[in-house]
């Protein structure tokens, strides 16, 4: 069984609507610029981590 439910072939026409309304260079595109964003992201996560001091407990 597919995603919730759907099928493969079900996926497959989705897939081929969506390649259809936006082409194969716009996919591409938003493809990178979500890669972007996401690379950027966890840059920003890990420089986040390594900002902070580190705390020790008073015990």
């Amino acid at each position: 069984m597919g995603f919730r439910g759907m099928g493969i072939g079900s996926l497959v026409l989705i897939f081929l609507i969506i390649l259809v309304l936006f082409g194969t260079k716009r996919l591409r595109d938003i493809g990178s610029d979500i890669g972007a964003a996401i690379k950027g992201f966890r840059k920003g996560l890990q420089e986040d981590m390594n900002d902070k001091p580190i705390q020790k407990m008073d015990e």
